[in-house]
C-alpha cells in the first residue's frame, strides 16, 4: 500500500512510497523576507507539510511518550516497564500516579504547541499565495485547521486549562489561559467551520494517505463531543458517523492481526494513521526529528528476543497486564492478533533477563519484529516503519453503536459486525456492554484510559487494589496534569492544575 510521507526540515520536503522514492527539495533562504517567501503554491504545501511534520514525533522529542503507551499506562491493561522504576521516571510517575511539574511527559506539550503554531501560520499566510484558486485556498486551509484541532485535543486531553490561541502569537507571547470546556468548545467549533467547507474528501486517494479527509475530522469531533459528554452534539456526532459507514469506503479487515503488519498500512480499516517508514530513514538519537521512522516498536520489543521467534529484542517497555490477556475467550481473534504470549506462543523458545514490571505479554500490534527497520541509514533503534493507527472503521462503528445507545437510534448491528470479525459471542447491547467490546477491541491504541475517565468509571476500575504495582488510587483530581513548571515559570500569569 503505496503512502505519502509529510516531513520537513529547514522547508525541505521528501516524500516517500514504499514503491519507489521521490524526493522534492527546495531550500528556503533564512535571508529572505517571509512575506516575499510565499511566492507559488509550492511554498503554501511546504508549510502545509510542516504543520503534519510533528506528528510524528510524540514517540521520541527528547523524551518517550507515545500517545497510545503515555495513555494506556495510565489505564490497567499497559505497565509501564523498562528496566526499573527509574528508567524513565515520567513515564513510571504518570503510570503510578506521581507525576508533577518538574516529572512528567511535557514532550506531548511541546510537539502539540509546534503543531499548533505550524497549523496557524498555513492558515496566516495561504492568502498571500498569488494565483491559487478558491477552492486550493480552502483545502489548505481545512487540512491546517484539523491539524491544529487534534493537536489541542491532545493538551485538552492530558492538561485541560491550557494557553490557546488561533493566530500565532508575537512577543512577548503570552495568550489567555482557557478552561477545559471552553478549550473544547474551540475545537469542535473550528471542526464544525471545517465541515461546512465542505472540500475535504472522504478517504485520502492513493499516494495521500496520512493526509486529513472528512472521515478523520469526523472520528476526532466524535472523540471530542464523545469525551465532553456534550449531549447537544451526540446527534450531530452520530450523523457524521452514520455518514462515514454509508460512504462504504471503509470496511473491516477480515484478519485482525493483518492490520498491524507492515503490508496492513491504510488498509481498508484504515481511517487515519502517523506515518512512519524505515526505507531511507535518516532519524537518529542526534537528529530525533529527521524524517525517518519510529522508535515505540523498540521501545515497547521483547527483551532478549531470540531470531528464531522473528520478534527483534527491544527494551521491554509497555508490557501487557495478565488482565488484558483473560479477558478474551479463547476463540476471540483479538487475543492472539494483538498481544503476544511469549511463551504461548514459542513454548521452547527462552528470553533472555525479565524487565521491570515483566508479566510474558507484549503488545504484539506495535512490537518490533526482524527486519522491520530494513533500508534506514542512521540509528536502526529509532527507525522502524510502523504507522501509528489513530482511528479505525471500527472506532466508526462502536462510536455510532455508542451514540445510537445515547440518542434511542439502534446502530447495534454495527457492535454485531465488530464482534462477528472478532468471533465473539457476546450479545449484550448497553453503553457498558459497548465499552467493554472497545476495551477488547483497543488494546495498547490508547482508547480505554479516556474511555473510563469520560465515562464516569476511572475512580472505581483504577485503584491501587485493582493494580498490581499502584498505591495510589485514580481520582478526580488526577483527572489534568499539572502543567509543566518551564512554562509556568515563563508565564506566571498561569495558573497551576492541582493535581491530587
Amino acid at each position: 500500500m503505496k503512502k505519502i510521507y509529510f516531513a520537513i526540515c529547514a522547508f525541505a520536503v521528501l516524500i516517500l512510497s514504499s514503491c519507489g522514492t521521490d524526493f522534492v527539495t527546495a531550500v528556503h533562504n533564512s535571508a529572505e523576507p517571509q512575506e516575499e517567501y510565499y511566492i507559488d503554491e509550492s511554498r503554501i504545501m511546504y508549510s502545509l507539510v510542516a504543520a503534519y511534520d510533528p506528528l510524528k514525533w510524540f514517540d521520541y522529542f527528547s523524551g518517550y511518550a507515545p500517545l497510545n503507551m503515555t495513555s494506556d499506562i495510565m489505564a490497567d491493561d499497559i505497565y509501564c516497564g523498562g528496566s526499573n522504576e527509574g528508567d524513565q521516571p515520567s513515564l513510571s510517575h504518570a503510570h503510578l500516579y506521581k507525576i508533577h511539574s518538574k516529572e512528567l511527559p511535557s514532550n506531548i506539550w511541546t510537539v502539540c504547541y509546534s503543531g499548533v503554531n505550524r497549523s496557524c501560520h498555513v492558515i496566516e499566510n495561504v492568502d498571500k499565495v498569488p494565483g491559487l484558486s478558491d477552492e486550493k485556498k480552502q483545502r489548505y486551509v481545512a487540512e491546517a485547521i484539523v491539524l491544529k484541532a487534534f493537536y489541542y485535543t491532545q493538551l485538552w486531553k492530558f492538561w485541560g486549562n491550557i494557553p490557546y490561541y488561533d493566530q500565532n502569537l508575537t512577543a512577548p507571547y503570552y495568550t489567555e489561559q482557557f478552561k477545559a470546556d471552553q478549550v473544547y468548545e474551540r475545537i469542535v467549533t473550528n471542526l464544525e467551520t471545517v465541515f461546512e467547507m465542505n472540500v475535504l474528501p472522504m478517504k485520502a486517494t492513493p499516494g495521500t494517505e496520512g493526509r486529513v479527509t472528512k472521515a478523520m475530522a469526523y472520528m476526532l469531533y466524535a472523540e471530542a463531543v464523545m469525551y465532553q459528554n456534550d449531549a447537544t452534539r451526540y446527534d450531530k456526532a452520530l450523523e457524521y458517523m452514520d455518514e462515514i459507514i454509508a460512504s462504504a469506503q471503509y470496511s473491516l479487515v477480515a484478519d485482525f492481526a493483518s492490520i498491524w503488519e507492515e503490508s496492513g498500512e491504510w488498509g481498508s480499516e484504515s481511517i487515519w494513521e502517523i506515518n512512519y517508514i524505515s526505507e531511507g530513514a535518516a532519524r537518529s538519537w542526534g537528529s530525533p526529528i529527521s524524517t525517518g521512522g519510529a522508535v515505540y516498536p523498540m521501545l515497547s520489543g521483547v527483551p532478549g528476543a531470540p531470531e528464531a521467534s522473528g520478534y527483534k529484542g527491544g527494551w521491554g517497555f509497555g508490557p501487557v497486564a495478565q488482565s488484558a490477556w483473560d479477558m478474551y475467550a479463547e476463540d476471540d481473534i483479538r487475543r492472539d492478533g494483538g498481544i503476544l504470549n511469549f511463551y504461548y506462543e514459542f513454548p521452547d523458545l527462552t528470553l533472555g533477563e525479565e524487565r521491570w514490571q515483566y508479566t510474558g505479554l507484549f503488545l504484539k500490534k506495535y512490537v518490533a519484529r526482524m527486519n522491520g527497520n530494513h533500508g534506514q541509514i542512521a540509528d536502526a533503534d529509532m527507525n522502524y516503519g510502523n504507522n501509528q493507527r489513530i482511528y479505525r472503521y471500527a472506532e466508526t462503528l462502536l462510536n455510532a453503536a455508542e451514540l445510537g445507545v445515547l440518542t434511542g437510534k439502534d446502530r447495534s448491528q454495527h457492535l454485531a459486525a465488530v464482534r462477528a470479525r472478532a468471533n465473539c459471542k457476546d450479545t449484550g447491547t448497553t453503553q457498558l456492554d459497548i465499552l467493554e467490546e472497545r476495551h477488547k477491541e483497543f488494546v495498547g491504541e490508547g482508547k480505554r484510559y479516556w474511555d473510563l475517565i469520560r465515562t464516569g468509571q476511572a475512580e472505581t476500575v483504577l485503584t491501587a487494589a485493582n493494580h498490581e504495582w499502584r498505591e495510589i488510587d485514580w481520582t478526580p483530581g488526577k483527572k489534568y496534569w499539572p502543567l509543566p513548571q518551564s512554562e509556568c515559570d515563563k508565564d506566571p500569569n498561569l495558573v497551576q492544575n492541582n493535581y491530587n
